[in-house]
């Protein structure tokens, strides 16, 4: 399996440079479960896309853009989500690049009405209702689905926590590959931007870990039904 990893993450603070980039972290996650995988990384918020879309599939991650942001890369990178939607190119977003595929596929996004969620999150997934367990970092969601999505996860806050799209797109408004360390130092480095109160409340949610493992397996075999 040859993947793109479309990189959207714009935060290029001292504290991003500590630690692995999410094209990183995404082909580790997935490494778990699929050693022999191939990814190659396009830092699509620099404005570098692939030339094609010869890959087997795209996974588009997220990013503390927002969506509505008017910038030249976002208004690319939705033409691609449509490109490789219209060829069933196999593509998985999470977070933005959930909320990306959404927009650019006709869903609505807005902002959270409660403000940011953060920290450990249970989502229900459908329509087994199989509990699982993600870490969120996020202020911005859908609210409608693109024609012919349908909602394959939800968490009480976020009804399309997730959506597919026949066999060739899957997405989740959370973050599979971040890990406990990560996200524990993410609050702690931008307390004071969000604020101290919400990112306390957040940082008690860490006293467990997430379904990592489970997580990279669901995205794998979500590619390997795909390509099928």
């Amino acid at each position: 399996m040859r993947l793109a990893i479309l990189m959207t993450n714009t935060d290029e603070s001292a504290f991003a440079q500590t630690h692995p980039k999410d094209g990183q972290k995404f082909s580790e996650l997935l490494w778990r479960v699929r050693p022999d995988w191939k990814f190659e990384v396009f830092s699509v918020k620099d404005g570098i896309f692939p030339k094609t879309l010869d890959f087997d599939g795209l996974l588009v991650t997220g990013s503390p853009a927002s969506i509505h942001d008017d910038a030249e890369w976002i208004g690319h990178l939705e033409s691609i989500v449509r490109e490789a939607a219209g060829k069933k190119i196999p593509m998985f977003g999470a977070c933005f690049g959930h909320q990306v595929i959404a927009k650019a596929l006709g869903g609505d996004v807005i902002d959270n009405p409660n403000g940011w969620v953060l920290g450990r999150i249970e989502t229900q997934f459908l329509p087994q209702r199989t509990s699982v367990t993600l870490y969120a970092a996020h202020k911005e969601q859908v609210v409608s689905l693109p024609n012919s999505a349908r909602i394959v996860a939800r968490t009480p806050g976020c009804e399309i926590a997730g959506f597919a799209i026949g066999d060739h797109v899957l997405t989740t408004q959370y973050h599979p590959e971040m890990t406990g360390p990560f996200i524990a130092a993410l609050l702690d480095a931008f307390a004071e931007e969000i604020g101290h109160d919400v990112t306390s409340e957040a940082a008690k949610t860490l006293t467990q870990g997430t379904d990592i493992a489970a997580l990279g397996e669901w995205i794998a075999r979500f590619y390997e039904r795909a390509v099928l």
